[in-house]
């Protein structure tokens, strides 16, 4: 089964309980995966897909951020909702100690030795977690390991 056919029939079935919140929260995830198949031209591969939930994932939170910046405390809880759905969705989050182990073999084996070597790591680092670690703490973790 592939990951939109997950998405669909968690949405008929949130339909069918009558889940107003989860109804809401795939419907925009649906319409968001449409609009992008529409932009390419053809369906999206589950990677793609996965990419995508990724992507509303982190618009969500910080749309969350802005909400409690300007006190509508009901909004932020609703993003904070989808993302709860929406994280269903993803692969399963690395630790830190996993992102850590991930970010030291990188290190080592392009013999960075400094902050110069910084973009480096990173691109190998995001292309190695691919999704299973958010990026602002990739990038501390590594901005760390290199001294910078």
């Amino acid at each position: 089964m592939s990951l939109q056919q997950r998405i669909e029939g968690d949405y008929k079935q949130a339909f069918k309980a009558n889940d107003r919140a989860v109804v809401s929260a795939l419907r925009m995830l649906k319409s968001s995966i449409k609009n992008r198949e529409i932009e390419v031209g053809r369906e999206l591969t589950d990677e793609e897909t996965t990419e995508m939930v990724g992507r509303e994932v982190k618009r969500r939170r910080e749309a969350q951020a802005h909400y409690v910046k300007g006190g509508r405390e009901d909004l932020a809880m609703q993003e904070a909702n989808d993302v709860a759905v929406y994280q269903r969705y993803l692969p399963e989050q690395m630790t830190e100690a996993e992102l850590n182990q991930v970010i030291a073999e990188t290190v080592a084996s392009l013999q960075a030795q400094g902050p110069k070597d910084f973009g480096k790591v990173m691109a190998a680092v995001m292309a190695a977690v691919k999704g299973r670690a958010d990026g602002r703490a990739v990038q501390a973790s590594v901005k760390q390991a290199l001294g910078a």
